[in-house]
């Protein structure tokens, strides 16, 4: 219902909105992350590149089946960047365009490779942090102190960090949810100084 909602919202002497305009707004309706966001439009955009432009809503299952093949056969790409350009046209069909994809018998689906994470020792990461000064140390502590992904650091606010109890809180993190982690103790004194000098920098 979505989509026929926004053609009938900009009937009234208003430009429609583009279709990648389309993919932003439901993206935003359904708090996607701006990640997710941006990996949608950019297979989108890639999608629509490989029909020579021609747009979308004149494609079937087949034209997503083609391009799909030809990421594994020509691009020769991760079986999990496949997935990830699947997802998005899944998302284009369903909720912009709201016409679901039939069923692709000849999707070619590349082979995941299940290796053993490659987890640095104690001493590495030591060693990693030891050549590293200022702001970007202090972030990259906080990445290995209370498991957090860059952007979720990068975001960080105030309010979201409890000296009291010792944890912080990332606000809108995969799939738009919020969590709680461990802030360590080691951390406050540096973080208290890092709050300091950005206050006076104001």
């Amino acid at each position: 219902m979505f989509g026929f909602c926004l053609q009938e919202r900009f009937s009234w002497g208003q430009t429609p909105p583009r279709l990648l305009d389309l993919v932003s707004i439901v993206c935003r309706r359904r708090h996607y992350s701006p990640r997710t966001e941006d990996s949608y439009t950019y297979w989108i955009r890639q999608y629509i590149y490989f029909h020579h432009k021609r747009h979308p809503n004149t494609l079937d299952e087949k034209g997503v089946e083609a391009f799909l093949n030809h990421l594994a056969s020509v691009r020769r790409v991760s079986a999990s960047t496949q997935n990830q350009a699947l997802n998005a046209l899944v998302f284009l069909c369903d909720a912009v365009l709201e016409k679901p994809l039939g069923q692709m018998t000849g999707l070619k689906r590349i082979q995941r490779r299940h290796r053993v994470p490659v987890v640095l020792t104690r001493e590495e990461v030591k060693a990693v942090l030891s050549h590293m000064h200022g702001t970007p140390r202090l972030m990259a502590k906080l990445l290995y102190g209370s498991g957090l992904r860059v952007g979720e650091c990068m975001t960080l606010r105030v309010k979201d960090l409890d000296f009291a109890s010792a944890s912080l809180t990332v606000r809108s993190g995969k799939g738009g949810k919020d969590r709680t982690t461990v802030l360590p103790k080691r951390l406050h004194e540096p973080l208290h100084q890092h709050l300091f000098r950005v206050a006076e920098q104001r």
